[in-house]
């Protein structure tokens, strides 16, 4: 699959705005204890070491679905690495067994698609996972479903590189991979839900 210069800009810049929240908490914990003395050891730990573990969620997940290597190794299996992705946040995702048998290019690209349909969603819902064999859906509902003009742009085949943005790139990324793996990611919009769905 070739990708203009300026995809793989934002993919680094998408990665490296999900990580400078944990990553700051760090630092922030570790200047607590040094600035505020013994008292606030406990808390300034606790800090850091929920900090560091969510970091380090977002590292697997990203290595995973944006990198060449499989979910082998001991890495966390693609449930838990999405599991881990949501975790401290409002959106429920439900990861359903039939997707653990998946080849590891589809169980790649269903992860994807989890992300995609859950950041639709900032006041929080659910995202449900279905599908047979290498057809996937991700249904996204919530009480507002935030699907901009620009997001949606990002997912055509003939979507304009430039237009992209940190905000869109994942939604590039995701339609992509499926075209590479044979497929098409096509939308359906509802009231307070959307709906993704490759074939």
């Amino acid at each position: 699959m070739q990708l203009e210069f300026r995809v793989f800009e934002l993919l680094a810049s998408r990665l490296c705005h999900d990580l400078i929240s944990p990553v700051g908490a760090i630092t922030n914990g570790i200047e607590l204890m040094g600035d505020e003395g013994p008292e606030f050891a406990k808390d300034a730990t606790s800090i850091i070491a929920q900090s560091a573990r969510r970091a380090g969620q977002r590292l697997q997940f990203y290595r995973f679905a944006y990198g060449a290597g499989g979910s082998g190794g001991g890495a966390p299996a693609p449930k838990d690495l999405i599991s881990g992705m949501m975790e401290g946040g409002k959106v429920v995702c439900d990861w359903p067994a039939a997707y653990d048998a998946l080849p590891v290019e589809w169980q790649k690209l269903a992860c994807n698609l989890a992300l995609l349909a859950a950041e639709l969603l900032p006041r929080g819902g659910k995202v449900i996972l279905s599908g047979k064999g290498k057809t996937l859906e991700a249904d996204a509902s919530g009480e507002s479903v935030n699907l901009t003009q620009e997001a949606k742009a990002a997912l055509g085949a003939g979507a304009d590189v430039n237009a992209l943005t940190a905000r869109t790139i994942h939604g590039y990324f995701t339609a992509r991979y499926a075209e590479q793996l044979g497929a098409r990611l096509t939308l359906t919009e509802a009231p307070k839900r959307a709906v993704f769905k490759i074939a």
